[in-house]
């Protein structure tokens, strides 16, 4: 064979790895739903119900109708399916792999156990301490207080003693998690407040926009040869900037988390969405209240463990996150006085 022969054929089998690396590709596009997805969850998470019982206790659900029928009806919760990202730790992570391989429309009923909801229950976690520690109004079984910075339940009181229980609520609890698959989410704009509301409980508006904005760039840098600095030559030039603009409601604001996190969050988002900044607005109306829609209920973790939002965002870098809610209000305050 000759050599422009075997170059021929060597390309030709080039091709054909190519085309078969395509093909993997194309089958693993098939196999459902994978890690780095984001899908909209309708879900109910109930305890395991024991012997005597015909189902368990409903702790979490985005259904209208089943939270009517447990007694957890509220009119500023948001029942409305959930937005997660599959493999990020946004639920259980029992429940996180049994979603990988699935399609939109699947249905499955998970059991996550107790260590890995809430923990096992601690006996040691039920103590004795002085009834002068618990406010006088909270001084019977059931109330919910905090000693020392630990949450507790109070269970008995006699005399000048209670016994608290320290443990979380469900401790102990296996749970099932009830869920069907709605959509896999392709929208950024939704995939970004679906994030939001996971973080936040509440879905604010947002909107996503291509702009072009001056920006001054280094065109060229050298290191001084006498101090070592680094002296660099900058230029103005048009870039285009990918933004996420999000509509802040008096929910929001009001909001520790929100405050506390927000560029960890907006990093979290950016990063995802590859974003290059995010803005942060405040509409405030004639009537001195800020406009905006209102709060959900507990999130895609369903408020059931698995990490906190600080957790899950330990690894968020925060640098160059554009939000500009405390320059306004700065502003604002600053014309008033």
């Amino acid at each position: 064979m000759s050599e422009e022969e075997q170059a021929e054929a060597a390309d030709a089998a080039d091709a054909g790895d190519e085309a078969s690396e395509d093909a993997v590709e194309s089958e693993e596009s098939d196999d459902g739903i994978q890690n780095g997805d984001f899908v909209r969850l309708d879900y109910t998470v109930r305890t395991v119900s024991g012997e005597d019982e015909d189902e368990g206790r409903v702790v979490d659900t985005t259904r209208k109708e089943v939270a009517e029928e447990a007694g957890i009806d509220d009119d500023e919760y948001d029942f409305s399916p959930r937005i997660i990202v599959v493999g990020e730790g946004h639920v259980f992570g029992t429940v996180d792999e049994d979603l990988v391989g699935k399609h939109v429309g699947d249905t499955n009923v998970v059991t996550v156990p107790s260590e890995e909801a809430f923990g096992e229950f601690d006996p040691d976690d039920v103590r004795t301490v002085s009834a002068e520690k618990i406010p006088e109004d909270d001084r019977y079984p059931g109330a919910q207080v905090t000693i020392d910075g630990e949450q507790g339940y109070v269970e008995t009181v006699i005399g000048g003693r209670s016994r608290v229980d320290f443990n979380h609520p469900l401790a102990g609890d296996d749970l099932e998690y009830d869920y069907e698959i709605l959509e896999l989410v392709e929208d950024d704009e939704e995939k970004a407040a679906g994030l939001i509301g996971m973080y936040l409980q509440e879905t604010p508006e947002v909107r996503i926009e291509s702009e072009t904005v001056e920006e001054e760039i280094t065109v060229e840098a050298h290191e001084d040869e006498e101090t070592g600095e680094v002296e660099k030559e900058t230029e103005l030039q048009e870039v285009d900037k990918r933004s996420l603009y999000i509509e802040a409601t008096p929910m929001m604001q009001m909001n520790q988390q929100w405050m506390f996190s927000k560029q960890q969050i907006a990093q979290d988002i950016m990063g995802r969405l590859d974003l290059d900044r995010v803005v942060v607005e405040e509409v405030i109306d004639g009537s001195g209240g800020m406009m905006g829609g209102m709060g959900g209920m507990m999130g895609g973790m369903g408020g059931m463990g698995g990490g906190d939002v600080e957790d899950a965002l330990d690894d968020v870098d925060m640098d160059d996150v554009d939000v500009d809610a405390d320059e306004l209000v700065e502003e604002l305050e600053g014309a008033e006085e």
